[in-house]
């Protein structure tokens, strides 16, 4: 193993700013194999040492499970590597070998040793998460469960279905996911979704509603294609400039990053494709992430047109699916795997490009343990493999575009729309303004409304952009001022009219809405504000002769729907596409003429600093799913702040205008990309604990602050934004500094006072996304 796993005498080392510029193959593990180090899927940065008996030592390889005593139980632990000086001279005997074979390798082992350093969790947390849970279970072809309706269950109206709410409201939600999607989905997949658990699946067949059927599962789809393969576009000018510096860089051996900062429509997918080529043609493998599961289908589409040997990797594949293309990438029979932020894990060997689209989406920044960014890891693996990383978008992070700036990125710029096609122009609406005006609040503007018809009229698609799902975001009433809120949580419930249910979008938590004011008993309860739904019923009262899909969460829940959706609506068969984020970026539709955004606002007023980033980032996005087509196409954005710098650079379609200002900003107060941040959140059920353990922790840090300078701050403790969490109640503490490695001498301080308790749970999120 390198050196510096076998280092025994401390935990890992901090990692420093910059990544190792060289990785070695590791030497042959040593011939007596005496004692293995292992590591267990606990939040501690520690390696135990173990006996191995001589019959497993022909059997051990680093990488493998094994079984070993751990206190007073049982457990199962990853070896990470040999030595011949335990810790101490009384070791516990290994007691079996599970694998056959190592699940990670030397470079993954490496790899999440850094991570569990960086990120502050155990080595043997980061091996897990990388890891498919599939893949660990070793599961075996088995017959599956499906559920589809049956004769009688079209027979049912929404009284019937109201009765059965009230007696059992998890069969009834099955039977509406059953319902809305006709086609059968997998028993699997119907108790996750609906909550209703396999007795109430059959107490349904049983009352005559649905038919249960065992099947082995579908022939896995492995897109290994033997077919006639699409030949390559002709690059434009610019195109191929981008592409030259690309192949120039992929023979160096040192690659390094490059920035593809292209406008909406530049033809960047192309230059990946053709990059790709280039990179099988040296006799090397491409990993190619997107960041939204949403996106997969589409980017599948094109890269199977083109290329043979293709695997996909996300969360939503069938677990027989999710393992049959991890053991086919590890048995070295792919090219290229497709996938969102965990394939960059993939044991995919000798890779020389990896491709990160979209960049800038901070859905490659996992939000529980190990709190990796892909986009970090993407960097770490290609300076280790030697492999080129291009990081494309058309608005970078300004942590990106900020590197590119000082040299470290090389930077190269598509400003032209492929076929000369202009950005499409971008009218913004002041709903102040239009509220005054119609004496009233009106969900869509007279202009939307005004070129919707136009769009329609001409057998042209729209897509409307709205960033929250639901109905109506929260419930109150009239007289009293009474908000409806979840009992677990510090938030307002959302109604959701199609189910006639009030969610807590954090816990999940779910009760009937009211009829009357539980404060003041009056009749006068109110659906305030708007979502999805409510958008979505207001446009067919507007247009009811045109066909909508809403995409979001609630009506996507389904495996394949997503592709489903997009197939259906880039066949034409319906005028309107309504969603949240999901189809705010990747999409590529001719026919799309005009894109809504219905609310600008809805990210710009959270507590968080990148708030400013990601409004002018999601409107900028949403803006380049039209005019990609010969019929050009404009963009409607909605807004009471309509001179935001944000939405004014946006509508500008100005990039470099937006980030000069931004980075002004983040410069005066030391915010990325300028400084680095940590965030430890404390969760109790009881307040006075949290804040107790969070004011001790403060107090302790900035002690160790003041010996630190100005190079090192220390903000709160004090009540996170959203102060309660599935009856959890929150503190926090952000760190803030000039480097990681204050960040770690500091972290690295409290290690102890860190460690969770029966009253407080402790989380610490190096360069954290999510400030709430």
């Amino acid at each position: 193993m390198p050196a510096s796993i076998l280092n025994q005498n401390s935990p890992p080392a901090r990692p420093i700013d910059v990544v190792p510029e060289t990785y070695t193959t590791p030497a042959t593990q040593s011939p007596q194999k005496l004692y293995a180090e292992v590591v267990v899927n606990i939040p501690l940065q520690k390696v135990f040492h173990y006996s191995i008996p001589p019959y497993l030592r022909e059997n051990l390889a680093a990488g493998m499970r094994v079984k070993i005593p751990f206190g007073n139980k049982i457990t199962t632990g990853f070896c990470v590597g040999f030595t011949g000086t335990p810790f101490t001279d009384k070791t516990k005997d290994i007691l079996g070998v599970i694998d056959k074979t190592p699940l990670a390798n030397d470079l993954m082992l490496e790899i999440t040793r850094w991570l569990s350093s960086h990120y502050c969790c155990g080595w043997g947390e980061a091996i897990s998460a990388v890891i498919p849970p599939v893949v660990r279970s070793n599961r075996k072809e088995k017959w599956n469960t499906f559920a589809r309706c049956s004769g009688q269950t079209s027979t049912l109206n929404q009284e019937s279905l109201l009765q059965m709410k009230s007696r059992a409201s998890k069969q009834a939600r099955a039977l509406e996911i059953l319902l809305e999607h006709s086609n059968e989905i997998s028993a699997k997949e119907l108790i996750r979704i609906s909550g209703c658990k396999m007795p109430g699946l059959r107490q349904l067949e049983k009352k005559g509603f649905i038919i249960l059927e065992n099947r082995l599962p579908d022939a896995v789809n492995t897109y290994r294609t033997t077919g006639q393969l699409q030949q390559h576009l002709t690059l434009t000018q610019e195109q191929q400039n981008a592409f030259d510096t690309i192949c120039k860089k992929l023979t160096q051996p040192k690659p390094g990053v490059i920035l593809l900062h292209g406008i909406t429509g530049s033809g960047k997918t192309e230059i990946y494709l053709q990059a790709i080529t280039r990179s099988i043609e040296q006799g090397r493998k491409a990993l190619f992430l997107v960041p939204e599961i949403s996106l997969t289908p589409q980017t599948i589409q094109r890269i199977r047109a083109r290329f043979n040997r293709v695997a996909v990797l996300h969360s939503n594949l069938l677990g027989t699916v999710h393992q049959s293309e991890w053991n086919d990438i590890k048995e070295d029979k792919v090219d290229i795997v497709i996938g969102a932020r965990s394939s960059i894990f993939a044991p995919l060997k000798n890779v020389g490009l990896i491709i990160i689209d979209e960049e800038h989406e901070n859905t490659y920044k996992q939000e529980n343990n190990p709190r990796y960014n892909a986009r970090d890891i993407a960097i770490l693996r290609a300076t280790y493999e030697n492999a080129l990383v291009i990081m494309g978008t058309a608005t970078p992070s300004l942590e990106s575009y900020h590197q590119a700036l000082n040299g470290n990125y090389e930077k190269v710029v598509l400003s032209k729309r492929i076929g000369e096609r202009q950005l499409p122009p971008v009218d913004i609406v002041d709903m102040g303004e239009e509220v005054r005006k119609r004496r009233g609040y009106n969900i869509i503007s007279q202009r939307l409304q005004y070129y919707m018809n136009q769009s329609l009229a001409r057998n042209e698609q729209v897509i409307l952009f709205l960033n929250r799902r639901g109905f109506a975001p929260y419930i109150n009433c009239k007289r009293c001022g009474f908000v409806l809120k979840c009992q677990r949580c510090d938030i307002p419930m959302t109604f959701h009219k199609k189910f006639n249910t009030t969610l807590c979008h954090y816990c999940h938590a779910e009760t009937r809405p009211p009829e009357s004011c539980p404060d003041c008993l009056a009749n006068t309860i109110n659906y305030r504000g708007f979502g999805t739904e409510k958008i979505e019923e207001e446009i067919r009262n507007k247009f009811p002769d045109c066909k909508i899909i809403r995409m979001d969460s609630d009506s996507m829940r389904v495996r394949d729907a997503y592709e489903k959706a997009l197939t259906a609506f880039e066949r034409g068969e319906f005028h309107i596409l309504l969603g949240t984020q999901m189809i705010a970026k990747g999409l590529d539709f001719p026919n799309v003429t005009l894109v809504g955004v219905i609310s600008a606002d809805t990210l710009l007023n959270l507590p968080d600093f990148r708030a400013s980033e990601r409004t002018f980032q999601l409107i900028s996005q949403v803006a380049g799913r039209t005019g990609r087509g010969t019929k050009g196409g404009r963009v409607v954005v909605q807004s009471f702040n309509p001179r935001h710098y944000s939405i004014t650079y946006a509508a500008a379609h100005d990039y470099e205008g937006f980030a000069r200002k931004e980075l002004e900003y983040r410069k005066q107060l030391n915010y990325p990309p300028f400084g680095k941040l940590a965030r430890i959140v404390f969760r109790g059920p009881k307040e006075d604990k949290a804040k107790e353990k969070a004011s001790i922790v403060g107090d302790k840090l900035k002690e160790f602050a003041k010996t630190h300078g100005d190079h090192l701050k220390i903000l709160g403790p004090s009540p996170a934004p959203v102060t309660k969490i599935n009856n959890l109640f929150r503190w926090h503490i952000l760190l803030k500094a000039q480097n990681h490695t204050s960040i770690h001498d500091a972290l690295q301080g409290i290690a102890e006072m860190l460690k969770p308790s029966k009253s407080v749970q402790t989380m610490v999120d190096v360069d954290p996304y999510m400030m709430l």
